[in-house]
């Protein structure tokens, strides 16, 4: 039994470009440049893949080139601001990475390719050829370097002493990005960002301490504690404040005046939003066929009523059912009670809701079969999606609590001081997601392939996403410190990339 899904996929992402665009990108144009009371003259963003650049799940130099950063310098340049210089990736390079000539695990680039038939037309794939880029041969420009972004970090991270040692990759306690960069093996992100003595600075910096957990399907655990956490970890929120305000503190001074970022809902970007819940197509023999193999399931978990606390409530929502037209994914979810001491066979399986979010990645296995021939391995039909396919709706709740405490955090730091500001990218990406963004010449919406904001990795923007984000950065700017900062026009910056 092959379910074929992709199709459903590319439609939905259509409907969601059709969904419309609030006008809503304004700005300087026809007004004289103007500084305001802000001091241009030395910018320094930090922050992680956000501000590096990163799109396509890869970090290369035509999304450097375009990075918020880079965009917004470039405007800067009209009201005194001065050189802007980034570690940029070697012209050509794909996004791989070696040390000492041993490939590292950091992915290639994703372009958009024709996928021969019409389930669906086209597809993301890994770009051909490739070319690595040896993380011991510094950048072609030079330091300082402006551009303080650096994929994978997390916000502890950015006053980890030895964070750009060589010697610390193996090991998980050096990053690749920041090793090709790095002022020495010893030195941490803040300070080499801090020594530029910046007059105007970014700070978006937290997003990897829930996003990793998120984009996981959940695989980690709440950090408790002081810092490091695992991988897929989320920072403890009892932590986070004091680590953020170290870093700003060592960013910050009473001179110059800075950008705080916020975290967005990661419910909001395409690398959890394009997989419907309900994407599985059945006719009415094949949902009579799943019902008739669910069967003694069904009836177990009714049975187990009571067994380790299991609700009558709990049991009707594991209860499985399968109808002629469109079906819920049938995925694991760790949170349920534990029935299997009663019945092996009692897994922890349930259809999905709406409020479970299926990643981007699970697309390319749904509807196929785990073991080829047997159709009581389809995934997502009678085989469930695994813990990393799936932010569950428990686990989004951790994510959106622990998120909602770093906000806060981020918002009192630029409450309390008047050389501060607030770029709330959490209300901007619901936006996105919800209605779209016009700017005039055009508009995006964060629609998979088709909405012109997001990349193909669906996490981090293209070019014109990264438009849309410095021009609401200037608004903010505008507003606090009296500026005019003249927008560019997204539609002179491109989506994604065909091959």
């Amino acid at each position: 039994m092959k379910i074929f899904i992709q199709k459903i996929l590319f439609i939905f992402a259509v409907v969601s470009l059709i969904a419309g665009c609030d006008t809503d990108i304004s700005g300087s144009f026809g007004e004289a440049p103007d500084p305001g009371s802000a001091d241009f003259s030395i910018f320094v963003a930090l922050g992680d893949s956000l501000t590096a650049g990163y799109a396509d799940s890869a970090l290369y130099r035509h999304g450097q080139e375009n990075s918020y950063p880079a965009i917004m310098a470039q405007q800067f340049a009209l009201v005194g601001g001065g050189a802007f210089n980034q570690p940029l990736m070697p012209v050509g390079a794909t996004g791989s990475l070696t040390l000492s000539a041993v490939p590292l695990p950091v992915a290639d680039r994703l372009v958009v390719v024709s996928s021969g038939n019409p389930d669906p037309p086209v597809t993301p794939a890994t770009i051909t050829p490739t070319q690595s880029t040896e993380i011991l041969l510094p950048p072609d420009t030079p330091p300082p370097y402006n551009n303080m972004g650096v994929p994978g970090a997390k916000s502890y991270h950015l006053g980890a002493p030895n964070y750009g040692d060589p010697l610390g990759v193996g090991g998980g306690t050096a990053n690749p990005f920041f090793v090709r960069f790095a002022s020495s093996a010893v030195t941490t992100m803040v300070t080499d960002a801090a020594t530029q003595v910046p007059t105007f600075f970014v700070l978006w910096i937290g997003n990897n301490d829930v996003l990793s957990y998120a984009t996981s399907g959940g695989v980690g655990v709440q950090g408790v504690g002081a810092p490091p956490y695992g991988g897929n970890d989320i920072t403890d929120p009892a932590a986070f404040p004091g680590i953020y305000n170290g870093v700003l503190g060592a960013m910050n001074s009473p001179t110059n005046k800075g950008v705080l970022v916020n975290i967005p809902d990661v419910t909001t970007i395409p690398y959890f939003t394009t997989v419907p819940h309900n994407a599985i197509p059945l006719d009415a023999a094949t949902a009579a066929t799943l019902n008739g193999l669910f069967g003694a399931y069904n009836a177990g978990v009714t049975a187990a009523i009571g067994f380790g606390g299991m609700t009558a409530a709990e049991a009707a929502s594991r209860q499985l059912n399968f109808v002629a037209g469109q079906n819920r994914i049938l995925i694991l979810d760790e949170a349920l009670t534990d029935l299997t001491p009663v019945n092996a066979a009692l897994t922890n399986m349930r259809q999905a809701t709406p409020d479970d979010y299926i990643v981007l990645l699970a697309s390319s296995k749904l509807g196929t079969e785990q073991i080829p021939g047997n159709p009581t391995t389809v995934w997502g039909v009678s085989n469930p999606l695994v813990d990393a396919d799936v932010l569950t709706e428990a686990e989004v709740a951790v994510v959106d609590a622990a998120r909602v405490q770093f906000n806060a955090a981020i918002k009192a730091a630029a409450d309390a001081d008047p050389n501060l500001v607030l770029f709330d990218a959490a209300a901007k990406l619901t936006e996105l997601n919800e209605t779209g963004i016009s700017y005039g010449s055009g508009g995006v919406s964060s629609a998979f392939i088709q909405g012109g904001a997001f990349s193909l990795d669906g996490v981090h923007p293209t070019a014109r996403g990264y438009a849309v984000i410095a021009n609401e950065i200037f608004k903010v700017i505008d507003e606090g410190f009296g500026a005019s900062i003249p927008p560019v026009d997204p539609n002179q910056y491109t989506t994604v990339f065909y091959q």
